[in-house]
């Protein structure tokens, strides 16, 4: 089935954070891992986010800092320290009432292939290793933190008729 039309279905949107919302490079400081994200990611979550959408982000790291800027954003859950992100999905299919085929996940890495084969629609930044890549439905052409999960959001939006809204001038 073609991707696009799995778009249509999708009302949560599941995200790992190092390799996806970021491009993977770890800047140590001390104690803390310093990480950047790409301002058109975080507009595309906020916009998403705005308009009732749930978006979770599954991560091995433990950044209270990182769980406290994305939910500044509207981001419905940041599970930090999860070493089995299948069952974070399974728990937050659980807690949140989450049908599977409604949810799309963009993961980069081996540890996301068990929720990548799970959702309704396996996604992965262009630059995602080579086992990730071939457990997904969709490629996108953006590397993860250049603009990959603003990609899905926007197409999802786009196939939906929801994207460009009178609110979409607001941040």
């Amino acid at each position: 089935m073609n991707y696009k039309i799995k778009l249509n279905s999708i009302q949560h949107f599941l995200f790992d954070v190092d390799g996806v919302l970021t491009d993977g490079t770890v800047l140590i400081d001390g104690k803390e891992y310093l990480r950047t994200l790409h301002s058109r990611d975080s507009y595309a979550i906020q916009y998403a986010c705005g308009l009732g959408y749930s978006v979770f982000l599954i991560t091995g790291g433990d950044s209270e800092h990182v769980k406290n800027a994305f939910e500044s954003l509207g981001v419905t859950s940041v599970k930090l320290r999860s070493r089995n992100k299948l069952a974070v999905f399974q728990a937050l299919k659980e807690e949140y009432q989450l049908k599977a085929e409604e949810c799309l996940y963009m993961g980069d890495d081996i540890p996301d292939i068990p929720v990548m084969r799970e959702v309704g629609l396996a996604t992965v930044p262009f630059d995602a290793s080579i086992d990730a890549r071939t457990a997904a439905e969709y490629i996108s052409p953006f590397y993860g933190g250049k603009g990959a999960v603003r990609d899905v959001i926007e197409q999802t939006l786009r196939v939906q008729n929801k994207w460009m809204l009178d609110h979409a001038y607001h941040w």
